[in-house]
């Protein structure tokens, strides 16, 4: 399978449960949200020291459970937050784990920081993208890396809740990096249902990144597999019963019979 597969959690317990359920998993993405979701985080109220080692911890184990996979940790970041911040957050998060791409919002510092942390050999996940700009400017700050070092995070649930169908920026955004060096992947990022996360599938994204009740729907989801049928046999002769279409008839004819008085 050309697409990767991670999980989008911040709990070691379900990368457990994903691997047990797919056999491998090829990374994990987490951030602040998905932390503070955590079983053992929820409820209480940390000092800042405390929260980085509660991250560290947990990334911690789940770099443990996958140690060939990508695990993606987020920076702290808000709309005044300095590159020098950024940068130093980075490169101790960067030291926590050997399998780490660091996460960095698309503004102009996290940009910056990201241009100044490939050039130190510290791979990086460029997060909430919402347009192909935004996807641009990743590749053009991240220019030098090499594949696998650099990814940018469309987020497809978000722009759907404005009305704005998220998957046309994952499919632009691979068809706008046909044109470069290759070394940014497409992540998407923000699944919300199986729709999604089957749509990313056949678009080829580079990776998806979902929650395990979607992988769990995925796995549990069955194909159907194509079947060579003679277009010229004759209708008669096409074995054309099913279950649902015999289901459908009865459904459609007792709704319209409770009209009838």
């Amino acid at each position: 399978m050309p697409t990767k597969i991670f999980l989008d959690s911040g709990d070691p317990q379900e990368t457990k449960e994903a691997l047990k359920l797919l056999g491998r998993l090829d990374g994990q993405t987490t951030n602040p949200s998905l932390i503070a979701k955590n079983p053992l985080a929820q409820g209480k109220k940390f000092i800042t020291k405390e929260v980085y080692s509660f991250y560290r911890k947990v990334v911690e184990e789940i770099s443990g459970l996958i140690p060939k996979g990508s695990v993606s940790v987020e920076v702290y970041a808000d709309k005044n937050t300095s590159v020098e911040t950024m940068v130093n957050q980075a490169k101790e998060m960067n030291a926590w784990i050997p399998n780490s791409h660091i996460k960095l919002p698309i503004t102009k510092n996290g940009l910056a920081a990201a241009e100044i942390l490939v050039k130190e050999g510290i791979r990086v996940n460029m997060t909430l993208c919402f347009t192909q700009a935004q996807a641009a400017a990743v590749y053009a700050a991240t220019l030098g890396a090499k594949k696998g070092e650099v990814f940018v995070s469309p987020f497809i649930g978000r722009l759907d809740d404005k009305g704005i169908n998220g998957l046309d920026l994952v499919k632009n955004c691979m068809e706008m990096f046909k044109a470069g060096d290759g070394h940014v992947e497409v992540l998407a990022a923000s699944t919300r249902n199986l729709y999604h996360h089957l749509a990313c599938l056949e678009l080829g994204a580079d990776i998806i990144t979902s929650p395990l009740a979607i992988l769990k729907q995925w796995q549990e989801i069955k194909p159907i597999t194509y079947e060579k049928i003679e277009l010229d046999k004759p209708w008669q002769e096409q074995n054309i019963s099913h279950e649902l279409t015999d289901a459908g008839i009865d459904k459609f004819c007792a709704d319209w019979n409770q009209m009838i008085g």
